[in-house]
């Protein structure tokens, strides 16, 4: 059985490139002796194939096959536009 793929919910910082955003996932962790909750942040490259996606959007991306050298994850769709 296929198992389902990977999916993350970020904010668009650069649409500057054509048919790719690049997306900012941020989480929090727990440190692992302290306890104390640390905000982490990871820089995704998206296919964005109708070109769609503005900076400040809330975009849920989905794992895909490899598009280009660092692109491996789709725009599924926009939770919520920026606003202006």
């Amino acid at each position: 059985m296929r198992e389902r793929s990977k999916r993350r919910e970020g904010t668009v910082v650069s649409a500057r490139m054509t048919k790719t955003v690049v997306v900012q996932v941020d989480r929090l962790v727990e440190h692992p002796l302290y306890g104390k909750r640390m905000r982490r942040r990871k820089r995704y490259m998206a296919h964005d194939e109708r070109g769609e996606c503005h900076e400040g959007d809330r975009v849920l991306i989905i794992e895909s096959r490899p598009l280009s050298k660092r692109k491996r994850w789709r725009v599924s769709r926009i939770v919520k536009k920026a606003a202006g």
